[in-house]
């Protein structure tokens, strides 16, 4: 097969959470964005709505009726997410407490995407050399699938 049908390889996470339970967007305003400042991502976590049965503290909750508990499900580990479901349901830990683990997660994952970055805006040349570095690979990989294109078509004429 020469050319075969793309599929989709999705993550189990294929739609990222927002802020607000919907699927995270810019234009619902609900994003955390990978140049977000750190202090700026325990902020906007902080204040995402949660379960709305828990008015006290001392209130069980349910975890599925909650925003966070999304973002647990693609960050969280196996014993985090046993001990926000038991800590929600029994009222044993408040929202905030919660919320902990998904900051340290999210923070965790975009502190070395941001160092990274830095280096890059830095250094604008190493960035077109990658570019130029992908576009001379990306033409040669071409060239070749269109070689075999030609081939298996009948179409070669040099």
């Amino acid at each position: 097969m020469i050319l075969a049908e793309p599929q989709s390889l999705l993550t189990p996470a294929s739609k990222m959470p927002g802020l607000d339970g919907q699927k995270m967007s810019k234009s619902y305003n609900n994003t955390i964005s990978l140049r977000e400042p750190l202090d700026q991502i325990e902020n906007k976590i902080n204040t995402m709505p949660t379960d709305p049965a828990r008015v006290r503290l001392r209130d069980p909750g349910d975890p599925e009726k909650c925003p966070v508990w999304q973002l647990h499900l693609t960050y969280s580990d196996d014993s985090t997410k046993e001990w926000v479901v038991e800590g929600c349901k029994s009222a044993g830990i408040g929202c905030l407490e919660c919320k902990k683990p998904v900051i340290d997660a999210i923070v965790a994952e975009l502190e070395p995407i941001q160092k990274e970055a830095v280096q890059y805006e830095r250094d604008p040349d190493l960035v077109k050399s990658i570019i130029a570095e992908g576009c001379e690979t990306a033409r040669e990989t071409a060239k070749e699938t269109l070689q075999e294109v030609r081939e298996a078509m009948g179409l070669l004429t040099w």
